[in-house]
Order: C-alpha cells, then structure tokens, then sequence
C-alpha cells in the first residue's frame, strides 16, 4: 500500500479503524473525526495534507507517522509516495462549517491566534457573512452559552477580518433601513473622532485641559448616547424579521454586545460627571472602540446578512415601523408618511364586553389613550399586542406582533421574563412588579396573569406606568385647573 499527501484521511480510517484513536493521541486537534457529522463532511473530502494543517503537524511528520502505525500494527509493507497535492482550502458548505466551529472552539479553549488565523487561511481562506452567521446559530445550538459566543465574538472577527475586508459594504438605495443605519454609523464615527480628539489634548496637557473641554465632552457625550437610538431600531426592527428566518443566535449576541455599550457610556457618564479625567478618558477610549468594532459587525456581518436573506415586502414592512422607535442624529432620506394602524372595514364592528359594548374602534382609540402602556403575550409566549400611546415608556414597533417574548428582552433578563412566565404558566403567582429609574423618571412595570374562566392561563399583560408626578402627589386636589375648567368636579364624567 502507498501513502502520499493527497490520500483521503477517511479512506484510511474506515480501512484501519484504530487510525481514529491514534490520531486524536497525534494532536487532539483531530478529535473533530470523533465526530459523526465532521467525518462524513470533513473527513470524506479531507486529504492528509488537509488534515496536517488540522492537527498542525508536518505533513512529512505525519505520512510517516501514519504508515509506520499501520505496518506496526498489521504487519503490511505501507510505502510513502510523493504527489502535487497541497493543503488547498475546503470548498465544501458543510465541511467548511465543521472547520469554522472547530477553529472557534479552539479559540474558546486558549489556542494561539496567529495559529488559527494561519489554519483559517489554509483551510476555509476566503468566507462570508452568512457562513459566520450560520456558524455562531450552530455553536448556540450545540450548547455553547451565548455568554461565551458574545465573549468570543471580537476574537473571531479578528480571525475572519481580512476575508471580510475583502468583500464590498452594503450598496442600498437611499432610504433603505440598512441605508439609514450606516448614516447612523458615519454619524456616530464623527462624534467619535471628535471625542478622541478633545481626550488626546487632555492626556497631553494635564487636567487643566480638562476642565476647559469639559463642557464640550459632556456635549459630545451626550450626543453619541443617542447611539441607543440606533439599538433599539436594530434589535426591535430588524432582529425580530431574522428570528422569523431562524437567525436568532447572532442576533441575541449582537444584543447582549449592545447593551455592554449602553453600560460602557453610563460608566463614562458617571466619571466625566464626577470629574474623573483618567478614568473617564480610559472608559470613553473603551466605549469608542468596542462601537467602531459593533460598526464593523453591522456592516460585515448582520447588514450583508440581512440584505441576503430578507426579503424587498418584508425591508418595505421595516422602514414603515422604523418612525415608531425614531433616529439616532439623522433624518433617513426619503422617509414615508407616518401611518396610523388600519382596522379598515372593522371600524365599526362591535364587540359585547363583561360590562358593556363597544365598537372595534372605540377599543382601539381606548388602549390608545390610557394613561399606561400595555402589551399582551399569549399562552405560547407570543406577542399578540401593544398600546400605541403617543409617548411610550419602551420602544415598541409593528415588528414585535408575532414575536417571542423571550427575544424582545435583552440578553441578561431573559432569564427573569421566563421565571414569571413559568410561574404564572404553573399558578406559583399571578402579579410580578419592578420599579426602575430611567431617564430621570420613575416608572412602575407590572406583569398579570391572564386567566379565564375556568382559571386556565391564556397569556401575560405587561402594564408600565410613569409615576413619577404620583408619587409627589400630597394633599388633596378637587378642583380643575383654572385654566381647564372653572367647573368644581361633580362626581363621574
């Protein structure tokens, strides 16, 4: 028998099936064959050329390793051939997915970038945003934690960065979501650039300096919060279209990276407020550049993505709700008219109440005008329903209406969204309340459990509430404001 480079690695296993356990021992890279899925994909194609770059071994090194194995433990006479073959990239979808996951589970386990980078380019050399995508929605749903997926993130990029450098950025029409997010971005880079600018003077010139700009951080600052803007419009407007077309792993990492921004920019708040010059510039240097790499994943990564996989009804769905959540710093060009909800031929139908009848109208115009705003999730977790207040508490659009609830939550509380379900699911409770500061504001945020008649769970209903006027109430007020009405209240409407 001959060995040569261009042998296939499976071709030998399934021959001389103790070649799989001698491999792992080789290098422990190769424990990727113990793997069902990897063997038929990787393994099938792979050539023992391939296969040294997996294992990182010499492919001298292990030719002869390999024959001298099976002439020990057979007796045949194994000879070493010598072909043109060289260890060219994977072609193959599938395969290529296995070496991916194997690349970042290294990673995960403390490999030497410069290695993997190195391996990456020998084997997969050339990828796209779907296939990372893809990737990180396997590695979820293989059971690493999204946790360790989002730590890994930036290492990855880093990995794949000049294969993405290579590919061209999104090419919209004005007017596009995606058009409007990378507007968002370029805006967002200004401010940026003007930031760093303002704290390379301060660390040059003492805290002197600091106290001069100090106005012009604040309102610079200030400015790039606005970048929550352009989050919520991203995780409330495009990540529920891409959960619909199971891409939901990368969208809830991307979330959980955007709210270390938001937690990021409210640490360099708190320090530039406490006149803090170091360490504000030490935070604000990390927000900027954990952003700039956030916009280098939007537009390599999800924007490609989306633009692929999405389709022009479901993008013209999108920019319609966009107005619902607002802008971040720019106005998107050829915006369309705000439209109001159409019940259309159910206006005027009526519906018998428990204590009364009303028109499908007046229902609507009702949830419209209460002083609290509230959704509805049914049985199965979906969301069925919002208020559309003219100033709502939490951004909310017409893409959350058949979404889970468990994704329109970030990351670090879905846990405490699923606790109250399961308990209003298992009679354990009916109510569960919060109360945050936000903004300046007090607000109340209530969950009930919606039963029948019968005591059966038909969904949750979420009421938030602005209490702050409330709870500075004191005394008693039983008159109209002059400027209202000169009337003294008579008892009901």
């Amino acid at each position: 028998m001959q060995i040569t480079p261009g042998t296939k690695i499976m071709e030998l296993i399934d021959r001389y099936d103790f070649l799989l356990d001698y491999l792992v021992d080789l290098s422990p890279r190769f424990r990727l064959l113990k793997n069902p899925i990897a063997r038929k994909t990787v393994g099938n194609i792979a050539t023992l050329s391939q296969a040294a770059v997996i294992g990182g071994i010499d492919i001298d090194r292990l030719v002869k390793s390999i024959s001298d194995k099976i002439s020990e433990s057979t007796g045949e006479a194994v000879s070493v051939g010598v072909d043109n073959v060289t260890a060219t990239s994977f072609t193959d979808l599938d395969a290529r997915q296995e070496v991916l996951k194997d690349i970042i589970r290294d990673l995960h386990s403390g490999a030497d970038m410069e290695s993997v980078k190195q391996r990456f380019r020998e084997l997969i050399k050339d990828i796209d945003a779907s296939e990372i995508s893809k990737m990180e929605q396997a590695l979820i749903q293989e059971g690493m934690p999204d946790e360790e997926v989002k730590r890994l993130c930036d290492v990855h990029v880093q990995v794949f960065r000049e294969s993405l450098e290579a590919k061209d950025t999104p090419i919209v029409p004005e007017g596009h979501p995606v058009h409007t997010f990378m507007l968002e971005n370029r805006a967002a880079e200004n401010i940026m650039n003007k930031l760093e600018s303002v704290c390379n003077l301060i660390e040059g010139n003492g805290a002197d300096e600091f106290e001069k700009y100090s106005g012009n951080l604040v309102k610079l600052l200030s400015s790039l919060i606005k970048i929550d803007i352009h989050f919520l419009r991203k995780e409330n407007q495009l990540f529920p279209h891409l959960e619909k077309i199971d891409i939901s792993g990368p969208t809830q990492v991307m979330w959980a990276l955007d709210d270390d921004i938001r937690s990021m920019l409210k640490k360099s708040e708190k320090e530039l407020r406490d006149k803090n010059p170091y360490s504000f510039i030490i935070s604000i240097k990390e927000a900027v550049q954990t952003i700039r790499d956030m916009i280098y994943k939007e537009e390599h990564i999800l924007f490609p993505v989306a633009i692929e996989r999405i389709s022009e009804a479901t993008w013209n769905e999108i920019r319609e709700g966009e107005h619902e959540i607002g802008y971040a710093w720019i106005e998107p060009l050829d915006l369309p008219q705000k439209k109001s909800p159409a019940l259309s031929v159910r206006d005027e139908g009526q519906i018998n109440l428990d204590t009364g009848t009303l028109s499908i109208k007046q229902v609507n115009l009702v949830f419209k005008h209460l002083p609290v705003d509230i959704s509805f999730v049914d049985a199965d977790d979906t969301v069925r329903y919002y208020s559309a207040t003219e100033e709502r508490i939490f951004p909310r659009s017409p893409a959350v209406i058949g979404r889970k609830v468990q994704n329109c939550h970030p990351p670090k509380s879905v846990h405490v969204v699923k606790q109250i379900l399961d308990d209003f699911r298992s009679d354990k409770r009916d109510t569960a309340e919060f109360w945050i500061q936000l903004q300046g504001k007090f607000i109340h945020i209530r969950y009930f459990a919606v039963r029948d008649g019968s005591g059966a769970y038909t969904g949750c209903l979420e009421v938030s509430q602005d209490v702050t006027g409330i709870r500075s109430l004191e005394g008693e007020k039983r008159l109209l404001d002059s400027s209202s009405s000169n009337t003294a209240a008579q008892g009901t409407v």
